[in-house]
């Protein structure tokens, strides 16, 4: 949860280019998806359920860090490191939800 409200504050820090504003549109809905999917993940009823919706959560946290690469972050150092750390945070996430994953026989 804290990474979705994380990268809900980044886009103020950067240049509204139309490329940007679209990128920032699916890193949103990526980085809130895997918060919700991991609710649900836990709430699941059956093993099954379980690893899809933690695939599903890894699967987000990829496109998140994919939209993070993707965005301009114009010439401020500061707004680049931010964004890198966001980045490895994204990538962090892809690797526990995949130890997750297969930990749980799902994957």
């Amino acid at each position: 949860e804290r990474f979705a409200k994380d990268v809900r504050v980044f886009p103020k820090t950067i240049p509204m280019t139309i490329a940007n504003l679209e990128d920032i549109k699916q890193l949103v809905r990526a980085s809130g998806s895997q918060s919700a999917n991991y609710i649900e993940a836990n709430e699941a009823v059956s093993k099954k359920d379980f690893a899809f919706r933690v695939k599903v959560c890894r699967k987000e946290a990829k496109e998140s860090g994919l939209f993070l690469r993707l965005l301009d972050t114009g010439d401020s150092e500061e707004v680049e490191d931010e964004r890198r750390r966001l980045n490895d945070e994204a990538g962090q996430l892809t690797r526990i939800f995949g130890s997750i994953i297969r930990k749980s026989d799902g994957g």
